[in-house]
């Protein structure tokens, strides 16, 4: 029996913990990536890249190149620079109110390279072996400079220029939030402040499928094919169509199976611009596709900031106010979305409590390092790493558990709807509850028995706590509209074009049963399309935990209004006037008899001559494009135990707690393997993960997996994940989303653990990533 006619045996609707169905295809070897498709004649790219953080480009000769055989072209940024360069759709403005300088972003860099791996040239080859060997014949002279890496050192003075002719230095916006006056006031007053320098690691995606593309050109159309793993086909058309100045009908983009997306997958990319460039002037299709290293150089990075978190409390530990300044590494150009992380989701700052005054302050700077963009979490897990270790020091200054201060601080669930101290409303949920819920799963009360078990065998034992909340299918004042059609053939099965785009939720699964469950249809009668422009016509793609919530409104509007025209055809086809037609379970009956009609009947009738009521148009079809009434705001209470080898610095995280909202629950095995995978992801910042650059040259030395430490198996701890779910009233489905939630409570929980393992020694914060080293030299400096 096919898997997916199997799924038909147990229920499918919502709720259901359907397997998914995509596994099937996916762990035989039978999915489709992007390296996987290939065309006829197709040639193969090799880019050679800037072994240099800054430079002068004196000279690019790539006569050696083109003299070797099997090499078709290469072009360096001279060739290229016609092209517009690649847009930055987040505005923001320097401090006197002047726009935000938006340097060219090229294709191929021309006059300097900017970071390490910046591309500086493409060959092209009959094979992959030639363009290699072309690519190290390709002669580069360069007049290498000094380079800013760090985000606070490019503010000073001194800093090397990252785009010397920008007059205000290194500095590319300033963005504030918040009622500052009232926060100065508020610290002024406090009977106790707390305030925490501390860095936000710089980390990169690693999917596991590196960047790849397959660019082609048809003469006869003229149009652009771009066949790449993205999150976003249709804002990547859109920009690509903008770059070379084309209608966006003039570019058709394709995004197959890939292997992960987490944000770095959700902008057009220099090398998409190359390709599609050189396809368009060779007359041939033009692959590519990224070793590690090269990603890791070439990829989009995240995070990379300095904050400085300050946290106002009255005598009896209740908060009265909160600032966070922040000087976020914007990288050498301006990503897609690269301002958004460290901007458009400050509001995360008042997290789950009464804070009446908040406000923040970011820097953006340019530096000598790859772009930024969004990573899981995009600036939900910074702003709630600030808040909960502020909230950790505030408990030691008072003396407090660091439980109580949170309880004197929680917003309860009669004050809902709440409008917190920064931008957000939150309509659901019930904190203390879910808070209540982890600590009683994790056996809070009985942690001093294990830590003075741990400390008989000579470690040292920590637990950590962290109250997260995130905005989904936010932030407010971004695009949350999403589109999905529902075509019906005349047998009765039903194919769904969505807008979003799955790199790894599971929305072949997810879609299918929202779609059962709506309309009663079998599971195995729908097909899910999706990340095709040229097949879906409407779309905003998958990121910010958006897809259910966004996508799954346009959804039920689409399938209402597919109800609403099978109710037109019955009545016509049972004789009955249509406010007899009842619908239930796939069924539309006139009421009170049994007569009835199912989606064979009707989508058949549909496309019958003589057979629709008059004025009906032909076709069971519908099609929606809906925007969510608001955000919302999954939330849920992290609890994480850890030990410390004292002699080597090594920290092995022993369980892992959450009780987590995220409203409606579509399928909570998929919901939980997003929290799981999620929680990797921050536990791969805290304790592991970490971009290195050497100062002074800014050389990349973190650029492979011998020197970039990825989370392991071995290195995950059972996660028990508990349910504290309240729907939402923001959109049809109930659903809040749940793709970041683990990231964002990971960070904050992890490191609470470790320093709360050191408190004895005296310990209250370390940097991420807490690595063996830097542990173990916090254990020696401690003991003096």
């Amino acid at each position: 029996m096919p898997h997916d006619q199997g799924q038909a045996l147990i229920a499918t609707g919502i709720g259901a913990p359907v397997r998914r169905v995509e596994d099937l295809r996916l762990l035989r070897g039978l999915g489709r990536y992007t390296d996987d498709l290939d065309l006829p004649g197709a040639l193969h790219a090799v880019f050679v890249r800037s072994p240099y953080a800054s430079a002068r480009i004196l000279a690019v000769d790539v006569s050696a190149a083109l003299a070797l055989p099997g090499v078709v072209a290469a072009y360096t940024g001279a060739d290229l620079a016609h092209l517009a360069p690649l847009p930055c759709l987040v505005p923001r403005q320097l401090p006197d109110g002047r726009p935000m300088p938006r340097p060219p972003y090229r294709a191929l860099a021309v006059g300097a390279a900017r970071h390490v791996g910046d591309p500086v040239a493409m060959v092209v080859a009959e094979t992959r072996a030639a363009a290699l060997d072309a690519a190290e014949a390709v002669a580069v002279e360069y007049d290498p400079l000094p380079a800013v890496t760090d985000p606070a050192e490019a503010l000073s003075p001194d800093a090397p220029a990252v785009w010397p002719d920008l007059p205000d230095g290194n500095l590319a916006f300033r963005f504030a939030l918040g009622d500052e006056a009232a926060v100065a006031a508020a610290l002024a007053r406090a009977a106790h402040v707390v305030s925490l320098d501390f860095r936000m690691s710089r980390i990169t995606a690693n999917p596991m499928e590196p960047r790849a593309a397959l660019a082609e050109w048809d003469p006869g159309t003229e149009r652009f094919t771009l066949r790449s793993g993205l999150q976003n086909p249709h804002g990547t058309r859109d920009a690509l169509a903008a770059v070379f100045g084309v209608p966006a009908g003039s570019v058709r983009v394709i995004s197959p199976d890939m292997g992960g997306g987490f944000g770095m997958r959700g902008q057009p990319t220099q090398e998409h611009v190359a390709l599609l460039f050189a396809a368009r002037a060779l007359g041939r299709p033009v692959r590519w596709a990224a070793t590690r290293t090269e990603a890791i150089q070439s990829d989009p990075h995240a995070r990379d900031q300095t904050s400085t978190v300050e946290l106002a409390l009255d005598a009896e530990g209740h908060f009265l106010a909160l600032r966070c300044r922040t000087v976020a590494n914007m990288g050498a150009y301006l990503a897609l979305m690269g301002p958004l992380p460290p901007t458009n989701n400050l509001g995360g700052l008042a997290g789950v409590y009464r804070t009446p005054a908040i406000s923040a302050e970011v820097l953006g700077v340019f530096t000598h390092t790859q772009p930024t963009a969004p990573y899981r979490g995009a600036g939900r897990p910074e702003a709630i790493y600030a808040l909960e270790r502020a909230i950790d020091l505030a408990a030691v200054k008072l003396g407090l558990d660091r439980v109580e201060i949170r309880r004197r601080n929680l917003i309860p669930k009669e004050a809902l709807p709440f409008r917190t101290g920064l931008v957000f409303t939150y309509d659901s949920g019930d904190f203390a509850r879910g808070m209540e819920i982890a600590l009683a799963a994790a056996d809070w009360a009985g942690f001093p028995a294990r830590r003075a078990e741990a400390a008989a065998r000579g470690r040292l034992r920590g637990i950590g706590i962290a109250n997260a909340i995130e905005i989904s299918a936010g932030p407010p004042r971004t695009p949350q509209d999403e589109g999905a059609e529902i075509r019906f053939a005349p047998d009765g099965s039903a194919t769904v074009l969505l807008g979003a785009h799955n790199h790894g939720q599971g929305h072949e699964t997810v879609f299918r049963q929202m779609l059962s469950d709506m309309l009663g249809l079998p599971f195995h009668a729908v097909r899910i399309v999706m990340g095709d422009t040229d097949a879906v016509p409407y779309g905003r793609g998958t990121f910010g935990s958006r897809s259910i919530v966004a996508a799954g409104t346009a959804l039920k509007e689409a399938a209402d209004r597919i109800v609403a025209r099978g109710r037109r055809i019955a009545a016509h086809l049972l004789e009955a006037a249509v406010e007899d037609i009842e619908f239930e379970a796939g069924r539309f009956r006139i009421a009170g008899t049994d007569r009835s009609l199912g989606f064979a009947e009707i989508a058949r009738a549909s496309v019958t001559p003589g057979a629709l009521p008059k004025g009906e148009e032909g076709g069971l079809i519908a099609a929606a494009i809906r925007t969510p009434q608001d955000a919302t705001f999954p939330n849920g209470c992290h609890v994480c135990e850890a030990e410390v080898d004292p002699e080597t610095g090594e920290v092995q995280v022993l369980r892992y707690v959450i009780a987590d909202d995220v409203g409606t629950v579509i399928n909570p095995l998929l919901m939980k393997g997003q929290l799981h995978g999620g929680v990797a992801q921050g536990l791969g910042q805290a304790l592991l993960e970490n971009v290195v650059f050497e100062p002074g040259s800014g050389q990349l030395l973190s650029a492979s997996f011998m020197d970039y430490a990825m989370p392991r198996a071995a290195d995950m701890p059972p996660v028990e994940i508990l349910g504290n779910h309240h729907p939402t009233a923001s959109n049809p489905l109930g659903a809040k989303g749940a793709g970041e939630a683990g990231t964002v409570g990971a960070l904050p929980a992890v490191v609470s653990a470790v320093v709360d393992a050191l408190s004895p020694l005296g310990v209250t914060h370390l940097d991420m990533p807490l690595t063996p080293l830097r542990v173990w030299q916090a254990i020696r400096a401690a003991r003096g």
